[in-house]
């Protein structure tokens, strides 16, 4: 019996640890341990610094909670709102803001350093259609061999086809040798 007890004492434990690392970004009402606060009352004006107890029961006076925004300065901010309705908005917010977020992907586009001319107009085309849909463009030249010494008739035509792009992209990281392959990244211009 005292086993079983104890196992569901640790569950129980366990669960409200993370708990509360989990849902709490702000401490509310009495989860503030201070003794003083800076005040800021529901209407957005500066109350002062007043005593922890006395910010609770104005904040209970009007129904609303007590939440300590800013814990680190010195005395704490706490301000008298909704907590709800405050996490709700910033809910929102934050998804609002996902949407208008725009992912840019790397696409890659692999070469070889005796590529033919058609073959190289074929990646050429890969390469304006990934820039123009707005993703930045990885050209990869894999040296196979001996080709690695080289290396400048890879860097050729790394810059013929940024050549080719250049009223597309900028080049934000020029052609660099990393073990066999040698790498060179396009990013889209941004028209602002």
């Amino acid at each position: 019996m005292r086993a079983q007890c104890v196992r569901i004492f640790l569950l129980w434990s366990k669960f409200l640890w993370r708990w509360q690392v989990i849902s709490k970004e702000h401490l509310v009402n009495e989860e503030i341990r201070a003794r003083e606060v800076r005040l800021i009352d529901s209407e957005g004006q500066q109350a002062g610094i007043v005593p922890l107890r006395e910010a609770l029961r104005l904040a209970q006076e009007k129904e609303l909670d007590l939440v300590n925004i800013a814990p680190t300065a010195k005395p704490p901010v706490c301000r008298i709102m909704d907590y709800g309705k405050f996490r709700y908005e910033q809910q929102k917010k934050e998804k609002e803001s996902r949407k208008n977020q725009k992912v840019v992907e790397i696409k890659e586009v692999r070469l070889s350093p005796t590529i033919e001319e058609h073959d190289f107009q074929t990646k050429l085309r890969n390469a304006v259609k990934f820039l123009e849909n707005g993703n930045k463009v990885k050209l990869t030249i894999r040296f196979r061999g001996r080709a690695i010494t080289h290396a400048e008739i890879g860097q050729q035509v790394m810059e013929k086809l940024a050549k080719e792009v250049e009223h597309l992209c900028a080049v934000e990281r020029k052609p660099k040798i990393e073990g066999r392959s040698m790498i060179m990244i396009l990013a889209p211009k941004t028209d602002k």
